[in-house]
């Protein structure tokens, strides 16, 4: 089956879009949720403000090579915003909506843009007074109405501009035609886990790579239904990983794209939008992990023990084969698939096909329980410097191997340098750091982007992450140490919802752990207390049953990547507090700066050791 021709014919990602709205037209394509509930916008509707803000844009003075920062939350008009800039020829710059003042200064300055574009009053709060600091930015266009006193800034109104540019002659599909598969569509700042995020120039043609790669995932497990799937969207869209995944590969397929209402509101937007494809980062599947379990404990009896049993049955097929059921149990799998599988997939909203989970590691336990369930998750790999998709585990349930990240996806070459860190090659390779060429010459050389994870590969062609070389910790013995394979083990654990290992040129492991919300609420009712971790975290009976989980999970680590000691979080790591990034992975350097000294103790109070 050749699925590529469009891919090959696209040059651009205007071009992409405007090539499917002339195909789908009045078929919904982006859905967003308001107090009179989910409202779309068509394909036809989509081009006009898109072909519209463009047009408005230039008129404003946005000429190619410009750069234009985006600041919104998932909503209908980030892609708007986003294809319109493409289209003017200009570069979409993505900011989270989490930067502080600080973070929008450095990227105001360092992207050299004129034109900023954010979506609310409550974002604009971070977003001025960065504008006012840097001398570049002319212009704000404001999605909604903005009550800002003494303002030195032009302020367009968003839908004043699509009006403007809709009575002015449109010459868009000229613009785009002069616009390169090789050329820059978007400066994505890396939101890193430590230092000043470095702007990723994107090209057009390595997105519809990645686009191509993701097709071909769904299309060669029979799974893909063109024009007719649906997305629900909620990482952020100025992450690369949803950027492509969660956009423009929809975009691709003419799918429609739902804007999920917050992480809060997930799985109430699962039963309300059914989605059919979804690409979320292990945390999620973590939360949902702990939640479904602690239903079940909760619910106990013949329920518990019926679920119990899927997942033993669904782990012994996975681990040995289905040859290994016997009679008896190929006949109990296939009732339990009715009675608790079925009620699972209705958890998703009943039509989902396939989870894709990127932008860490993924917990094996956490991948074996969900496919144990009959949820198809398939771990995939990538970075932002990679558009950012490299590889992915086949769809197929019966090709899923659940410790490795797959094969590289189509037209994605991969190879191990000598001290097997993984190297790739392709179309899908970024153009470079933005105004960073010595660090853009560290990492890309020979055409090869050098990842910094080290990796295996097997005889299938499957990549394995086993480390990634500056988290590595080397204890004062030199063992190598996987922090994350750490962390992943302790996170399994239904007491603890979050850690941290810590132990560079040390004897031991220790850790900073967060406990889950299910563990403090059972202890808080089982032992009469207030619900408050302040006053309960110095107890020793609330230690001693974190040991006893910290204990349990040493049993399945080696020696030396047991946690000997441990402190309790004061709260939470979150994106608010700045502990974790946008795609939820813990940002050390902070949590470090944190807890650092308290972790010190832990090794002065063990000498011995």
């Amino acid at each position: 089956m050749n699925y590529s021709q469009n891919y090959d014919s696209w040059k651009t990602l205007p071009d992409m879009f405007f090539s499917k709205a002339d195909e789908l037209v009045d078929k919904p394509l982006f859905w967003g949720k308001s107090n009179d509930g989910w409202k779309s916008i068509t394909w036809s509707e989509s081009r006009s403000d898109i072909s519209a803000l463009a047009t408005g844009l230039i008129s404003i003075g946005v000429k190619p090579g410009d750069r234009v920062v985006l600041i919104s939350e998932n909503r209908p008009e980030w892609p708007i915003a986003d294809l319109a800039i493409m289209s003017a020829g200009a570069f979409t710059v993505p900011a989270y909506t989490t930067n502080t003042i600080d973070d929008n200064i450095h990227i105001l300055n360092d992207s050299g843009a004129e034109v900023v574009i954010v979506s609310s009053q409550k974002l604009a709060q971070n977003v001025i007074p960065a504008a006012n600091e840097v001398d570049n930015v002319k212009t704000i266009i404001s999605m909604e109405e903005l009550k800002e006193e003494k303002l030195t800034l032009d302020i367009i109104d968003w839908f004043d501009l699509i009006k403007s540019g809709s009575k002015l002659s449109n010459d868009i599909a000229n613009v785009v035609k002069n616009i390169s598969r090789s050329d820059t569509a978007c400066i994505i700042y890396t939101s890193g886990t430590g230092g000043k995020p470095k702007g990723v120039m994107l090209s057009h043609g390595a997105i519809l790579s990645n686009c191509f790669g993701a097709h071909h995932l769904f299309q060669e497990s029979n799974l893909l239904d063109l024009n007719a799937e649906v997305f629900l969207s909620f990482l952020p869209l100025s992450h690369s990983y949803e950027h492509t995944a969660g956009l423009y590969m929809p975009i691709s397929i003419g799918a429609e794209i739902y804007y999920a209402e917050s992480i809060d509101r997930l799985s109430a937007n699962m039963l309300e939008v059914h989605p059919t494809m979804m690409a979320a980062v292990p945390r999620l599947y973590e939360n949902m992990y702990q939640r479904i379990v602690s239903g079940v404990e909760r619910k106990g009896g013949l329920s518990a023990k019926l679920f119990n049993k899927t997942i033993a049955l669904g782990i012994k097929e996975y681990e040995q084969g289905s040859n290994k059921l016997n009679f008896y149990e190929k006949i109990q799998n296939q009732i339990l698939s009715k009675l608790v599988r079925a009620k699972v997939a209705a958890r998703f909203g009943g039509k989902l096909k396939a989870f894709i989970s990127g932008g860490a590691p993924l917990n094996y336990d956490i991948g074996i329980f969900f496919h144990s369930l009959g949820v198809r998750l398939a771990q995939g790999y990538g970075m932002t410097e990679t558009a950012p998709i490299v590889s992915c585990n086949p769809l197929d349930l019966n090709g899923i191997k659940i410790d490795t990240v797959g094969p590289p996806v189509p037209r994605v070459e991969v190879k191990l340098a000598p001290d097997n860190e993984l190297l790739v090659r392709g179309e899908l390779i970024m153009n470079g750091y933005w105004n960073l060429k010595e660090l853009t010459d560290e990492i890309l050389k020979d055409g090869w982007i050098h990842t910094g994870d080290i990796a295996e590969i097997d005889n299938d062609g499957y990549i394995k992450i086993t480390d990634r070389k500056k988290d590595i910790i080397v204890n004062s013995g030199g063992d190598n140490i996987s922090p994350q394979r750490v962390e992943n083990a302790l996170n399994f654990a239904s007491e603890i919802s979050q850690s941290m290992v810590y132990g560079d040129k040390r004897s031991h492991l220790v850790a900073v752990i967060y406990p889950s919300e299910e563990f403090l609420s059972t202890f808080k009712e089982n032992d009469n207390l207030e619900p408050n971790l302040e006053s309960i975290k110095n107890l020793d009976s609330f230690q001693q049953k974190l040991k006893k989980a910290v204990d349990k999970v040493n049993t399945n680590l080696s020696q030396i990547e047991q946690i000997r000691r441990f402190i309790i979080a004061n709260e939470s790591f979150t994106i608010d507090n700045g502990l974790m990034t946008p795609t939820l992975k813990p940002r050390r350097h902070q949590i470090t700066k944190i807890y650092g000294d308290r972790l010190d103790d832990l090794y002065g109070r063990s000498k011995k050791d």
